[in-house]
């Protein structure tokens, strides 16, 4: 079976689960798989050589004019003559379905990355104009499904599957087999973005000081160079500069979590957040923004800590708890790694996916 998946070649979290699901389904005996990027400023030509290092096929289609994208990707599904197609995420999701069934793709399917974007009445006229041609819409959440609902997508074509990751990256004989190893510090791994919630974390380092604890905060993560630079600007006028460290991106984040205490996801709104699963498969204490596609991976008092969403001192709060309580934040740590050990395996995710398809071609 001929599997395409089309998605923004930003390689941001929807780029990083396509990838995934190409390689899940490329290790699969019987699938042929294809990836199609739609080319983007930050599109990261050493990037699409490491995935075709790993044995994916990939290409390439424009991101100049929308109607040059289909007609693109039309000629690409002409050549592969897929089985099925994943269109992941927006407003990607309309032209990539709009191009696979100009051309008779027989399975489509609408893969939502996040619970709010940027639909305006035409965007979402197109996007369900294309329902009859569309076998199910994905929301990689259960809050993400709601929000598929809320906006007019058939119920009955509207299923929530999680995200996965690639957990070989997260062995237990690569953690520290002391808690006492690892640094008490705070991580962040994010883009710098309106969706992301970078003042809160820094402003609750403000909040710590003030309270006598001064830990490191590492920001890794590129983005938005304004609002990188913004928080630059914020951490000055704090006097923060030298608790907080701006890493851009890295290539090792595994490694990173594992020697970090604690793990902080700082947002305003999610799909289903891939950061945070890392930090739990770390095995690091995590703390979320209570948002949606976040509040369903973390339980409160068990494998982490939610804080109001924008408030620096419920943030505060969470975090002066774990730094003064290193026993509670060894236990939500490892709690947190058995949940994202047993929930959100790349393979188990595959599997949810794979179920969607034909059993034959």
């Amino acid at each position: 079976m001929r599997i395409l998946h089309f998605v923004t070649g930003g390689f941001s979290g929807a780029t990083q689960v396509a990838v995934d699901l190409s390689l899940a389904a490329l290790h699969t005996p019987g699938y042929e798989v294809l990836l199609v990027l739609r080319r983007k400023p930050s599109t990261d030509e050493r990037k699409i050589d490491a995935l075709r290092q790993q044995g994916l096929q990939v290409k390439v289609v424009s991101n100049w004019l929308h109607a040059l994208t289909v007609w693109e990707l039309r000629k690409v599904i002409r050549d592969f003559k897929p089985d099925a197609m994943f269109a992941h995420g927006f407003s990607d999701h309309i032209w990539g379905r709009r191009a696979a069934a100009a051309e008779g793709v027989a399975h489509i399917f609408h893969v939502e990355h996040n619970s709010r974007e940027r639909y305006t009445p035409r965007r979402l006229r197109q996007a369900l104009g294309l329902e009859p041609f569309t076998q199910a819409h994905i929301g990689v959440s259960e809050g993400v499904r709601t929000s598929l609902v809320e906006r007019g997508f058939p119920a009955e074509k509207c299923i929530a599957i999680c995200n996965g990751i690639d957990l070989t990256r997260f062995a237990q004989d690569a953690l520290p087999q002391r808690w006492q190893e690892r640094e008490p510090a705070i991580y962040m791994a994010s883009r710098f973005a309106r969706q992301k919630d970078h003042d809160t974390l820094i402003r609750a380092l403000a909040a710590l000081r003030q309270r006598g604890l001064t830990p490191t905060l590492y920001l890794a993560g590129a983005g938005k160079s304004s609002l990188r630079a913004r928080a630059e600007r914020l951490v000055a006028e704090l006097g923060l500069e030298q608790q907080v460290r701006f890493l851009g991106n890295v290539s090792d984040l595994p490694q990173r979590l594992s020697r970090t205490q604690i793990f902080v996801l700082a947002t305003h709104w999610e799909g289903m957040p891939l950061a945070l699963v890392e930090g739990m498969a770390a095995g690091c204490a995590c703390v979320v923004s209570d948002v949606i596609g976040a509040r369903e991976v973390v339980t409160p008092e068990v494998n982490g800590l939610r804080v109001r969403e924008s408030d620096p001192d419920s943030m505060a709060d969470a975090l002066q708890r774990l730094l003064q309580n290193p026993a509670l934040a060894q236990s939500l740590g490892t709690a947190a790694r058995v949940h994202a050990l047993s929930h959100y395996g790349r393979e188990q995710m595959w599997c949810h996916y794979q179920r969607l398809l034909p059993v034959s071609a």
